[in-house]
């Protein structure tokens, strides 16, 4: 069973005339186009560390397979309002797991994004300690990045939690 040891949190925006290319210069803008992404539910494991990003990427090799949380929005749209948002919760106590929730919304700055992801994994995190919570509040941490759309191009918005086993 893979477990991972720390995580990462990066997001980036990306345009280009193309969808796909527009998406990759996205992920270049977070750091993280050289990877395989293998998207995975909510799960902050036990004792899984916060790490900055330029930390969690010297543990990685371009072309390896990296297990993410990954918010992705897109549009061609002139004008349209796009965020996408990486939310994590975990109680002080590193040995329960925490929850990683992802949001992806039109008309909506990445601030409110990101407290909307905030508040969805501290909501998860709540309901599965029910009558045994910690005292005092969740760690918490986010990431988000927002665009408006271009006439004539795609933009892209991503916001990932990385996982590094």
């Amino acid at each position: 069973m893979l477990v991972p040891r720390s995580v990462f949190l990066v997001a980036g925006v990306g345009t280009a005339r193309e969808k796909l290319v527009s998406f990759e210069e996205a992920l270049r803008q977070a750091g993280i186009e050289a990877y395989n992404l293998v998207c995975v539910s909510s799960i902050l494991p036990p004792r899984c560390e916060i790490v900055p990003p330029a930390e969690g990427v010297t543990s990685l090799e371009p072309g390896g397979i990296v297990h993410c949380v990954l918010a992705r929005l897109e549009t061609d749209e002139e004008g349209r309002q796009i965020a996408v948002a990486i939310g994590m919760a975990r109680p002080k106590d590193r040995s329960s797991h925490g929850y990683v929730a992802e949001v992806d919304e039109h008309d909506l700055d990445g601030e409110l994004a990101a407290a909307k992801a905030v508040d969805l994994a501290t909501t998860m995190l709540d309901t599965t300690l029910r009558g045994r919570r910690p005292a005092g509040p969740f760690v918490t941490r986010s990431v988000s990045s927002s665009a408006v759309g271009r006439a004539g191009l795609w933009t892209t918005a991503v916001a990932a939690a990385v996982f590094v086993v």
